[in-house]
């Protein structure tokens, strides 16, 4: 399991990669990368994301060991920046690794649902016309129930 929580940009297709290559003995790979978004009601021109260093890496640990907990995972890996961000750029990006598919997708989804909704992120929303913390939403507490 490995958890990054940085500031600087990955790059996507060598963290693929490189996962890819460290998880040889596994039949499936599933991995997700998240970006931001621009924001439906003003231009988005900064997403600053927050967190507390420390508390932010165990609770990732946490979500990550309860995967490996319910799901035959082989390795996982969760990445998350923070920091000012501009709309589309990667925010964080998920990979899982089992011996079958199933183990795999149902683990990644498992960890975006907890990562969305239980990690320790404040997200400000900056536009032209100011700031506004982005509120949690029902529909991201709603999808934790299927867990």
């Amino acid at each position: 399991m490995v958890i990054r929580v940085q500031a600087e940009p990955f790059d996507y297709g060598q963290e693929c990669a490189s996962f890819a290559q460290s998880s040889k003995n596994s039949g499936a790979i599933v991995t997700f990368c998240g970006i931001v978004r621009d924001n439906d009601d003003a231009s988005l021109s900064i997403m600053q994301i927050e967190h507390y260093p420390g508390m932010t890496e165990r609770a990732l640990s946490r979500i990550a060991d309860e995967a490996q907990r319910r799901w035959a995972l082989e390795s996982c890996l969760i990445i998350h920046r923070f920091g000012a961000l501009r709309p589309s750029e990667q925010i964080m990006m998920v990979a899982t690794a089992a011996r079958h598919r199933s183990d795999a997708f149902a683990a990644a989804d498992f960890l975006m649902d907890y990562l969305k909704s239980r990690a320790p992120f404040w997200k400000k929303e900056i536009t032209a016309n100011g700031s506004e913390w982005v509120a949690a939403k029902a529909s991201d507490e709603e999808a934790l129930t299927r867990w």
